[in-house]
């Protein structure tokens, strides 16, 4: 058990300290009571609810001028497949909130929450003045719902996949669809587009003739091949549409990333990093990291990389050419690279010190701190005009000073990342969860941010309990946003 863990299976929460008196603005898509500050989404997918092992759950914790607390019940809510409201029942094995996205779905101005629930579909949680209420269900798609402006209209539109075993040689074809926003509460579009603009066609054949048959490809513009388990959302070529990327199963055990253009008519595919096959899932993150204008996508190591990928954004996309690779061994970088240490086995990517780079989050899940193995830490890498550099980066594990905690073996503190500013003050905080973090009960810790980066002063860590959720073997944190 973690030396952390004090009362009822849970951590002691820290208050943060004093921020700005009025909040930085806040993209309504991260605001779900229209405060001002960002609200941080955390997922314990196996949590078990109303008697169902890994039926799972998400907790919601509300900003506020000091930022979250976790102890507070009107500052947090729980939400499961038992909430009231809350579209269907709660279902073994179903892992709700394995996977999520925010949004101003019904342009209210508040922010909404699309939670994966599995093969029973997707849910919407709606943002008010109080906070997330009620529920809609998106009963065929139940995997990595995306949202963001994919048509470059001013409304956010959901890209929507439906969930799918991870086997197989050749991932077959699955519905998939892209609802034009906004989207009512009712659960309707404005429009119902082509995921994928004029019939593209790709995967293990490339003639249409095969793919029309469903074999090893997309089954057209409403089908898309390989379960999805992630996604990120930027515009990376600057058309004012967002564009997304995801990571989604290959075959034959394998994992890869896609980008998907944004486009009046639909997506069409572009290049990535991380598009060539891998053993396991990388974290990928977007954001400005030179200032250019255009958004980049950063992809952490995999299995047959021990190296972060950052490819820079251009008005013609991204390539392998514009793509600058690095790893621990990055003058500046504090530490050294050794083989496993799975550099970016989580990324965010936005700007905390406020000048105008976008800085990278690295979740490091199997750094060894001294003769502690697999601990994990998380590192900040500051961005520049001249990309990435190291200069200035930081590393932080939970025998850093000020961090809550004791690092334990195993624990893989960096196993996920989210930068929100939940306090205001204009510099985006870091949450990091550890899910197995004191026997896979799992724990998230924030460190503030400031405009000199990241700081332990008044950092915090929290666990199910501390949130008033089931405890054990929850893996609390497994997802962040």
């Amino acid at each position: 058990m973690a030396a952390v863990v004090l009362l009822a299976g849970g951590l002691t929460a820290l208050s943060l300290g004093p921020a700005a008196a009025a909040p930085a603005k806040v993209g309504a898509a991260d605001d779900f009571n229209g405060d001002g500050y960002a609200d941080l989404v955390v997922g314990a997918p196996n949590g078990k609810v109303s008697g169902k092992a890994k039926a799972g759950y998400v907790t919601v914790l509300y900003g506020s001028k000091s930022g979250v607390s976790p102890s507070k019940s009107t500052k947090r809510k729980l939400i499961s497949r038992s909430t009231s409201g809350v579209p269907g029942s709660a279902t073994a094995n179903q892992r709700f909130g394995s996977t999520f996205t925010k949004g101003d779905l019904d342009r209210d101005g508040y922010g909404d929450l699309v939670i994966a629930g599995g093969t029973a579909g997707s849910v919407i949680v709606w943002g008010s003045a109080s906070g997330l209420t009620g529920g809609t269900s998106l009963a065929k798609y139940g995997a990595a719902p995306q949202a963001g402006d994919f048509d470059g209209d001013g409304k956010t539109d959901l890209a929507l996949f439906s969930a799918q075993s991870v086997g197989g040689d050749d991932p077959e074809g699955a519905p998939a669809a892209l609802w034009k926003g906004p989207v009512s509460r009712a659960g309707k579009p404005a429009a119902v587009l082509n995921l994928l603009d004029k019939s593209l066609w790709w995967g293990w054949y490339e003639d249409d003739a095969s793919c029309a048959t469903g074999h090893g490809c997309e089954n057209g513009p409403s089908s898309i091949t390989g379960p999805v388990v992630s996604g990120q959302v930027g515009d990376v070529n600057g058309d004012g549409r967002d564009d997304l990327v995801q990571w989604h199963y290959t075959g034959d055990g394998t994992w890869g990333n896609r980008l998907l253009l944004g486009g009046s008519s639909g997506f069409t595919r572009g290049w990535a990093p991380g598009d060539d096959t891998s053993r396991d899932p990388a974290g990928t993150g977007i954001g400005d990291v030179n200032g250019d204008g255009y958004d980049d996508v950063v992809v952490g190591a995999e299995g047959w990389s021990d190296q972060v990928r950052v490819a820079y954004g251009s008005a013609a996309g991204l390539s392998e050419a514009n793509t600058e690779t690095f790893d621990q061994d990055l003058p500046g970088f504090p530490g050294a690279q050794e083989d496993g240490d799975l550099v970016g086995s989580a990324v965010s990517v936005a700007d905390v010190t406020g000048d105008g780079y976008a800085d990278i989050a690295l979740g490091i899940a199997y750094e060894d701190v001294t003769d502690i193995t697999d601990t994990g830490s998380v590192a900040l890498v500051p961005g520049s005009a001249s990309g990435v550099t190291g200069a200035g980066t930081k590393v932080f594990h939970q025998n850093t000073a000020g961090v809550p905690g004791v690092a334990e073996a195993g624990d893989r503190f960096g196993t996920t990342t989210a930068l929100l500013d939940l306090d205001g003050n204009g510099h985006p905080d870091l949450a990091t969860g550890a899910p197995a973090e004191n026997s896979d009960n799992g724990a998230v810790w924030v460190l503030p941010g400031t405009a000199t980066g990241l700081t332990t002063k008044s950092a915090q860590a929290f666990g199910p309990g501390d949130v008033a959720g089931p405890t054990t073997d929850a893996t609390f944190g497994a997802a962040l946003r």
